[in-house]
């Protein structure tokens, strides 16, 4: 969802390429992450590069093999294409990670930022562990710049997140999950892309940044607006954290906690949110469907 709304944004300066694992155009090209095995002109001539692989944190239950799994498709595919560049001598203008607010202490109540320490979980130790091999990049002296965009959760018009939390929604079931107290640290797809297009285009972004809305939204509040936009009920009791950990095990952090994530250090270097408060987003995401 990202990776082809990035391609419309970029396509009309740059040559876009994309690596999968079944090509079926031109301008993709394979790689195998677990055989460790890449189409190396896909890497030709290039000078910046977006990484956004990484297997679904929420798709299924965390389990030993599957943490593994969620690990191993963030970091092995970075150094995939690490090595690749270095065996060729070939240096990028910069290398542009996607990571995760999941790095942060979710329990403190100040808002985050950049500098925080790292929290001890394993979302936190996920994020640590990909960011370490972005950095690689730089301290190796293949990229010029590594960026690392935090984002929390992506709203976008098709799949992914709302989705998945619209569904009770609409069936008029509606409610907060948990306490309903925890922050949901969100973003809209348009300002997300919009945030790796400034990354990519201007020479002054480095190091870390949280891509994230500057409203501080809790999961009772974006709860009770997506009902609101969906014209829909928002009266259910609160789904207890009991059962939302028992229908997920370890992954229910995801839903059950979160915290305040500040957007300031982005918008210090100029970026101007679109989509700054949650009403505006669902408006555009959702207010034609509901009204159809």
């Amino acid at each position: 969802m990202i990776a082809q709304k990035l391609s419309l944004l970029l396509q009309p300066k740059y040559d876009i390429r994309f690596l999968t694992r079944k090509p079926a155009r031109n301008n993709e090209f394979q790689w195998d992450i677990a055989a460790g095995t890449i189409d190396e002109n896909a890497l030709s001539d290039v000078t910046h590069i977006i990484h956004l692989a990484g297997a679904n944190i929420s798709e299924r239950k965390w389990t030993e093999q599957r943490k593994q799994e969620i690990i191993l498709s963030r970091t092995n595919s970075a150094r995939l294409i690490l090595e690749t560049l270095r065996r060729k001598n070939h240096k990028i203008k910069s290398f542009i990670s996607a990571s995760a607010v999941g790095f942060y202490d979710q329990h403190l109540t100040s808002a985050a930022i950049e500098t925080d320490a790292k929290g001890t979980d394993f979302l936190s130790d996920v994020v640590f562990q990909w960011e370490s091999e972005a950095d690689l990049f730089l301290m190796e002296g293949v990229a010029e710049r590594v960026i690392k965009l935090r984002s929390g959760v992506v709203l976008g018009p098709e799949g992914g997140a709302l989705k998945k939390m619209q569904f009770p929604v609409k069936l008029g079931i509606g409610s907060a999950l948990g306490t309903g107290k925890q922050f949901i640290p969100w973003i809209h797809i348009d300002d997300l892309c919009a945030i790796y297009t400034k990354a990519i285009t201007n020479p002054a972004i480095k190091g870390t940044y949280n891509a994230v809305a500057p409203e501080f939204c809790t999961n009772k509040q974006f709860m009770h607006t997506l009902a609101k936009t969906l014209r829909k009920p928002f009266f259910f009791p609160k789904v207890p954290a009991f059962l939302i950990r028992l229908l997920l095990g370890e992954a229910a952090c995801i839903m059950l906690e979160g915290r305040k994530i500040s957007a300031d250090k982005i918008q210090q270097e100029g970026f101007i949110f679109k989509y700054s408060n949650l009403s505006a987003a669902f408006d555009n995401l959702l207010k034609s469907k509901a009204a159809s």
